[in-house]
């Protein structure tokens, strides 16, 4: 299906990122990732602009064009009690400006047919404690991603994909776990991986735009105090 296209993955040596890289080239497509961590493409840190030019360069250098962008890379999570200025700002380095600048440097060199993927979280509608920096990237990607599909209309098409509960061990939950999701269970990488490549390809060409929540339903889950068996316990919120 992806023969000869290039796939560009950040984040892509470990988790759902590994999972995107390693399903796009099963269908056959050259596969860059820009991760922390070792792997065969490029290390580096997508929240540094020198970073970015320069792997931009070399990916274009290699194969002349861009097909599929999937922005993965993961900002850091603190909350407003621990995190810093510097914290805050470099998880939206990660989360919003590395997103929009990679976009931007690949611009020029995107293929016809250029799909882009932002994987956001639910989190981007949703929240815990002393999650603000997190929450902040993840919200901003969200947005970035319907104003891009209108400044790349007919050239690219734009999606993000906000997913929730995702265990990248593959762990297989049980109990309150699992009921507590209307699916029954906990995602795992695949079920991320699957939708950027049904987004990626022709079946898709008529969405842009859009953001598609993966979380097994939980967001959907309207929870209440001692309804359907549902309890505050003391001291949850401490």
């Amino acid at each position: 299906m992806f023969a000869h296209k290039v796939a560009v993955v950040t984040g892509g040596a470990k988790g759902i990122g590994k999972a995107i890289a390693e399903e796009f080239r099963k269908a056959g497509a050259k596969v860059w990732i820009i991760d922390l961590l070792p792997n065969d493409c490029y290390v580096g840190d997508v929240a540094d602009q020198a970073v970015l030019e320069d792997f931009a360069r070399k990916v274009i250098a290699d194969c002349g064009h861009v097909d599929y962008l999937i922005n993965n890379a993961l900002p850091v999570m603190k909350g407003i009690d621990a995190c810093t200025y510097e914290a805050f700002n470099y998880a939206l380095r990660v989360g919003v400006t590395a997103p929009f600048y990679l976009t931007k440097l690949f611009a020029p060199h995107f293929a016809p047919g250029a799909a882009i993927v932002n994987i956001s979280s639910s989190r981007d509608r949703m929240s815990q404690p002393q999650t603000e920096s997190y929450t902040a990237a993840k919200g901003g990607i969200s947005a970035l991603t319907h104003a891009l599909a209108v400044s790349l209309a007919g050239r690219v098409r734009v999606n993000s994909i906000s997913p929730g509960w995702i265990d990248t061990d593959y762990t297989v939950y049980e109990g309150p776990d699992a009921c507590q999701q209307p699916a029954g269970r906990v995602g795992n990488p695949m079920d991320i991986a699957s939708m950027v490549l049904y987004l990626c390809s022709d079946k898709a060409g008529f969405i842009t735009g859009e953001n598609i929540c993966i979380d097994g339903g939980m967001t959907r889950l309207m929870i209440y105090h001692n309804d359907f068996g549902w309890k505050l316990q003391e001291g949850e919120r401490e």
